[in-house]
């Protein structure tokens, strides 16, 4: 009698076994789909919240001034992207663009619509400086980086004592005739651009060598190469900052501050004399008038000239 109980707990133990051993590859298959869950919502989490750089579709409808860019060229589509990628995650550059240009652009897009020159065309001082006072290597300088003897050509003063390519507006007046001028040669706008860099001659030039009448068909070399594409991925940039994961309140953009315009038709012997006259001091007087390169104004002709002074208040000076 033990010896059959024995058996029979034997054999039930061994049928245990045997359930078990069939249970436990179920059972770890069902812990292996929970784990692989918990990754895919750690990972959907990642996704979401930590930093990632993705690739960017190229947007519909590129333009520059209305003229098309014709990215179902393979070419033209990797020169594009490339723009949009390099200025897109140079973060920092951008977001300093976007709080210059909200402070700028106002003015700037004032003057192309009174001289009729397309909108599109502020991109190319964004491209160009900063849209800061900056001074290249070739000694281009200002917003739209004027060349000294390119500056005298087209109506500004340009010398020691004074100099108009560091004046926003009258820059702007400066670079509209240039491309206009340029429009009316090439009869495209994009090509225009493209000459603002390589200069009439080399554009032209480049479009007899090259037996082509298309901007988008001429090899350039590489700065000029670039040159266009920029300006069209900050356009799309800028006009679009939602899309490319920029983020920034009203109050995180630089504003203009609100000046008023002084006449002078004389020498100024001291302009910190001169800004003390105003409420302010030289150093606000040189921010808001970079054009006047010296501590003196010498006038010697009794030209009239306009300087801007901020509005009492504005700023909040130490004494």
């Amino acid at each position: 009698m033990i010896k059959k109980v024995v058996a029979g707990i034997a054999v039930v133990a061994i049928a245990g076994l045997v359930i078990n051993s069939a249970q436990a590859p179920q059972e770890e298959e069902i812990l292996q789909d929970e784990v692989e869950v918990q990754d895919e919502k750690m990972t959907s989490n990642r996704l979401l919240n930590d930093y990632n750089v993705y690739a960017i579709p190229m947007p519909d409808g590129l333009n520059f001034a209305g003229e098309a860019v014709p990215v179902e060229n393979p070419d033209i589509k990797e020169r594009m992207d490339r723009e949009l990628l390099v200025n897109t995650y140079w973060q920092s550059n951008a977001l300093l663009i976007f709080k210059r240009a909200n402070k700028y652009f106002p003015t700037i897009e004032k003057i192309l619509a009174e001289e009729g020159v397309p909108d599109d065309l502020k991109y190319l001082a964004v491209i160009e400086s900063g849209l800061t006072q900056a001074v290249s290597p070739a000694r281009a300088t200002g917003f739209w980086q004027i060349l000294k003897e390119t500056g005298r050509e087209y109506g500004l003063e340009v010398n020691d004592n004074v100099d108009e390519r560091y004046h926003v507006e009258k820059s702007t007046r400066a670079a509209c005739k240039y491309l206009k001028q340029s429009k009316e040669k090439f009869g495209s706008w994009t090509a225009a651009a493209a000459a603002y860099n390589a200069g009439n001659y080399g554009v032209s030039r480049r479009f007899k060598e090259q037996n082509v009448q298309d901007y988008y068909d001429l090899l350039l070399g590489e700065e000029t190469g670039r040159y266009v594409f920029r300006i069209i991925a900050l356009k799309e940039i800028l006009s679009n900052p939602k899309k490319y994961g920029f983020n920034f309140r009203a109050e995180d953009l630089y504003a203009e501050v609100p000046t008023y315009k002084v006449e002078v038709d004389t020498a100024v012997t001291d302009f910190v004399k001169f800004a003390e006259r105003f409420g302010i001091n030289y150093k606000l007087l040189k921010l808001h008038n970079p054009w006047l390169r010296e501590t003196k104004l010498n006038n010697s002709s009794r030209k009239k000239y306009y300087i801007e002074i901020p509005e009492k208040g504005v700023y909040n000076l130490g004494r």
